[in-house]
C-alpha cells in the first residue's frame, strides 16, 4: 500500500491522523453529523487544524454534540461559553451553534433523521471525483450552492456553500482525496 497522503495533510501527526481516518468517510450517524456542522461553521475564517485541537473541549463544551441539550442553551450558558479558552469564542458561532441544534431537531423531526435530509443533496451516493492535485478541488459546487441555499432557507446559521462543501467532504458526501492518495481507493465506491 503507498503511504502517499494528499498534500494538506503535511506533517502534523493530528492532522495526518484525521486525513487518515476520518476526512471523506461516509457518515450516516446523526450525532457525528451534527459535530462536523458545528465544527465546520467554527472553522470560518479560521484553519483547520486549530479546530482540531479544540474538537475535545468543542465535546466537553457542547455535551458530546447532543443537539437536544444544546438547543435548550440560554443566555447564562452562551455567556459562559464565551469565556472558554478551549473553543472559538465568536459570540455568533456560539449562538449559531444553537440555533442550528434548534434547526437540526426540526430536520430530524421532519425527515427522520439528519441523514436522510442531507445525503439528497449528493442522490445519497458520495461522488467519486479525481482531482490529481489540490489546486483543482473545487471551494464549493452546484450540490454545495443547492445545500446552502436550503440549510439557510429552514434558518441554519454558518452555512455558506464554501462551508457547506466542507462539511460535504468531511463527511464523506464527496471523496475528494486527490489520485495518488492512499485513501482515495479505499474510499472509492464498490458497486
Amino acid at each position: 500500500m503507498s503511504n502517499t497522503r494528499c498534500a494538506w495533510a503535511g506533517d502534523n501527526t493530528l492532522y495526518r491522523a484525521y486525513h487518515d481516518e476520518e476526512w471523506g468517510v461516509p457518515l450516516h450517524d446523526d450525532r457525528a453529523l451534527f459535530e462536523f456542522l458545528i465544527l465546520e461553521g467554527a472553522q470560518a475564517g479560521l484553519s483547520w487544524i486549530t479546530i482540531l485541537k479544540k474538537r475535545a473541549a468543542y465535546r466537553a463544551a457542547f455535551y458530546d454534540f447532543d443537539a437536544a441539550r444544546i438547543a435548550c442553551y440560554g443566555a447564562d450558558k452562551i455567556e459562559s461559553l464565551l469565556q472558554d479558552a478551549g473553543i472559538v469564542r465568536n459570540r455568533l458561532k456560539v449562538q449559531a451553534a444553537v440555533t442550528n441544534a434548534q434547526k437540526f431537531l426540526a430536520v430530524q423531526q421532519e425527515f427522520g433523521s439528519f441523514d436522510a435530509f442531507i445525503w439528497r443533496f449528493v442522490d445519497g451516493t458520495p461522488r467519486q471525483n479525481r482531482w490529481r492535485s489540490l489546486a483543482q478541488v473545487p471551494v464549493k459546487t452546484a450540490e454545495s450552492d443547492a445545500m446552502s441555499r436550503e440549510l439557510v432557507r429552514r434558518g441554519f446559521k454558518f452555512v455558506g456553500s464554501t462551508i457547506c462543501y466542507a462539511y460535504m467532504q468531511a463527511i464523506g458526501m464527496v471523496n475528494d482525496h486527490t489520485t495518488d492518495c492512499f485513501r482515495y481507493s479505499e474510499l472509492q465506491r464498490t458497486d
